[in-house]
């Protein structure tokens, strides 16, 4: 039964003591047919017997006992679940190097603020991107850009964040809130109670998916902030060493130069930035595959 291996999986997920309850039962259910409390009552607590029949693996038999929905589906999953190696504990946290990209993003926001840092900054980036402002138009330099901290962010997201594990963290919550809507309608305060413990470790996992999520954010602002530093000492700076051509944008027409405001107060390179950096990204991550919204394993 296609539906067995995920109810033994969340099970396992619970930890050892409920797989091992779900053994116990499997044991007794094929020695005798059907399987009760009294049959298992000394190898198993009130509360795993219950959390079986919440699972759906454990059936009413009709009066007589109860009788485990596809034994063979169960045997399976259950040495699957045996077989699998211990996953790591990766609660979200940083690795060393996270940590010294994060304390390295940090010192460069201080470039938004202090003019010597910016220029700085943007004098080493010209060694890299000057020549390339030499010789194409300026607006052609920012579409450039735009497409790569686009493939880049694209990647560091794929690469970085476990979208399979939040997707399955996802329909775990969802799993919880319909159980504990069913043990409110049944008034079982020991379902409730145990899957308050269940909520709160979840709440725990939530915790360090939070954290992950925001580490690829680290590496993509240590090397988007950069560039954006580059591009505003070009605009601003000592960096644009030619007078600036008349700019023009479809439907809002003519702008007098990169350095006014194109829309309200976003400035003309800000907003052609965006609007490549948008529509490159989405045409990069379809044609790359890269997944960055939670799916289901």
């Amino acid at each position: 039964m296609a539906r067995t291996a995920p109810k033994v999986e969340r099970l396992a997920d619970e930890g050892e003591a409920m797989t091992d309850a779900l053994a116990a039962v499997l044991s007794v259910a094929e020695e005798k047919g059907t399987v009760t409390w009294s049959d298992v009552s000394d190898d198993i607590t009130s509360g795993e017997w219950g959390r079986l029949i919440e699972s759906g693996l454990l059936v009413d038999a009709d009066g007589e006992g109860f009788v485990v929905d596809d034994p063979e589906g169960v045997h399976e999953a259950l040495e699957e679940a045996d077989a699998a190696p211990a996953e790591d504990d990766d609660d979200g946290s940083w690795s060393t190097w996270d940590k010294l990209a994060g304390l390295a993003t940090l010192g460069l926001f201080a470039g938004y603020s202090l003019t010597s840092v910016r220029d700085a900054i943007g004098g080493v980036i010209d060694i890299a991107l000057g020549p390339l402002a030499e010789v194409v138009p300026f607006y052609v330099v920012i579409l450039v850009l735009a497409v790569f901290t686009g493939s880049t962010s694209s990647i560091l997201q794929d690469q970085l964040m476990d979208m399979s594990g939040m997707g399955d963290h996802q329909e775990k919550m969802q799993d919880l809130k319909e159980r504990r809507e069913a043990a409110k309608e049944r008034g079982d305060d020991e379902a409730l109670d145990r899957l308050e413990e269940e909520q709160m470790e979840l709440m725990t996992d939530q915790m360090g998916m939070f954290k992950q999520q925001f580490r690829p954010m680290v590496w993509i602002m240590l090397i988007n902030i950069p560039i954006f530093l580059w591009l505003y000492w070009m605009v601003f700076g000592a960096g644009m060493s030619l007078e600036a051509p008349v700019v023009t944008f479809p439907i809002l027409g003519d702008v007098g130069s990169w350095q006014e405001g194109a829309a309200g107060p976003l400035q003309a390179w800000i907003l052609w930035y965006f609007l490549c950096s948008l529509s490159f990204t989405q045409i990069i991550r379809k044609a790359l595959n890269v997944e960055t919204t939670p799916t289901g394993s």
